[in-house]
């Protein structure tokens, strides 16, 4: 073992006191769930289920989404799976209750402590650990391997930032990413990244958000939202930060001049933000209306629409022809969120210049003419308002992005196919 991962171990080890410290703080933060804690000290909290079992650890939200994806496919395919997903947050955790079929079920991953993991491990006694996406734990990676548990890689990413913080530890690296037996990366970019890092059978599978159901909607709810708005044009902000809001609220107010009717909705990523957002429409002099006050409706008067509720972003996606995916005009840098969920549904796709956590799907739909990026405020009130205003410049927009999402939609079964050989699954899921 390299020098680094040594003294890693070994502080990892000395510092369990630090850990307990660490998940206390977070438990008062709200960041842990308390009745849940022991999991996070790989302590589980149900049994282990009878026959085959697929552990697919996804960090947060993002790699969870990513994971949804793999685990309905495979439930399509085998009906001797048992699938156990971990994560480390309570947003995600909140996901997967929401989301996950019944064949599979959700634990909160152990911290990377060897004593930690070893009882993770011990308990569940997984076939195949199945990684989502970017997050590397040294100890939980190393004991997969000493254990001759398959390991794999899917979703692979490695930003240029996290790829030069890896070249300073080069020897540590590549001792990390050959636990894994396939690193499935999203672009060739981050096959090349692996494969400095001398990582081991890499294949370029794209990235599996393309193959993503669509975002579900309450039918019911989807009427009254469309009885409430009638004829005016809506837009829906989605998905947005400290500083969107803000934002949101000076294009809707410069777009009223010429669009009387506009009703524009914001989705907050972080509904718990609601009494900040409600200062900054207060602020800017605009009416709206709270989705969390009893799932109220917007009115004729209002201005702005807070969606401040979770799971519902199908639902706007699929009643506003227009969506500005958040978090790339925000005050923290930006680095965007998945563009591919709107476009699924329909919506002509906008964004603004910091989404560099989303770059390659951006990069692909800017490619093919399936995103408007637009670059400062100016610029997004003009194009917002063109896409609002011409219905063959909306029309052609939205039969773009349709056209692209329906040309990427294969992406996961090249991903099974990869992974076929790892373990057996029947070809008729009823037949097993």
């Amino acid at each position: 073992m390299t020098g680094l991962l040594t003294i890693y171990r070994s502080l990892t080890l000395a510092g369990l006191p630090f850990l307990e410290l660490l998940l206390t703080l977070r438990m008062r933060g709200g960041k842990e769930d308390s009745a849940r804690l022991p999991e996070r000290k790989g302590r589980p909290s149900r049994p282990r289920p009878q026959g085959k079992l697929v552990w697919i650890h996804a960090a947060s939200v993002g790699e969870a989404q990513s994971a949804l994806i793999l685990i309905d496919a495979l439930g399509r395919q085998s009906s001797s799976l048992n699938v156990l997903v971990t994560t480390g947050t309570v947003t995600s955790a909140s996901l997967m209750e929401r989301r996950l079929p019944p064949f599979a079920f959700h634990q909160y991953a152990p911290l990377d402590h060897p004593a930690w993991v070893g009882g993770f491990l011990d308990h569940w006694k997984p076939d195949l650990a199945l990684w989502m996406e970017s997050e590397l734990w040294p100890n939980t990676l190393l004991e997969l391997q000493r254990r001759e548990i398959p390991c794999a890689l899917v979703n692979a990413r490695l930003s240029d930032r996290s790829f030069r913080n890896w070249n300073f530890a080069k020897d540590a690296a590549a001792r990390i990413v050959s636990c894994f037996q396939l690193v499935l990366a999203q672009t060739q970019k981050d096959a090349e990244h692996y494969r400095a890092l001398s990582a081991r059978n890499i294949v370029v599978s794209e990235n599996i958000k393309y193959s993503a159901a669509p975002l579900p909607h309450d039918a019911l709810a989807l009427s009254a939202l469309k009885l409430a708005v009638g004829e005016r044009r809506a837009w829906v902000y989605a998905s947005t930060h400290a500083g969107e809001e803000a934002l949101a609220c000076r294009v809707h107010k410069a777009l009223k001049e010429k669009i009387p009717d506009l009703l524009t909705i914001v989705v907050p990523r972080h509904p718990q933000r609601r009494e900040d957002i409600a200062g900054v429409c207060f602020e800017h002099g605009l009416k709206f209306t709270m989705r969390s006050n009893n799932t109220a409706l917007p009115v004729a008067h209002d201005d702005i629409y807070v969606a401040d509720t979770l799971g519902e972003l199908g639902l706007f996606y699929t009643l506003c022809d227009v969506a500005f995916i958040g978090r790339s005009f925000s005050d923290d840098g930006g680095g965007g969120h998945n563009p591919i969920e709107a476009a699924q549904l329909g919506c002509a796709v906008m964004t603004g210049p910091n989404n560099q956590f989303q770059r390659q799907l951006y990069d692909d739909m800017r490619n093919e003419n399936a995103v408007t990026e637009v670059h400062g405020e100016e610029e997004f009130i003009t194009a917002l308002g063109h896409l609002l205003t011409d219905p063959q410049a909306l029309a052609a927009a939205k039969e773009r992005t349709g056209a692209f999402v329906a040309r990427k939609a294969h992406v996961i079964e090249d991903v099974l196919e990869q992974l076929s050989p790892f373990f057996q699954i029947p070809e008729d899921r009823d037949a097993a």
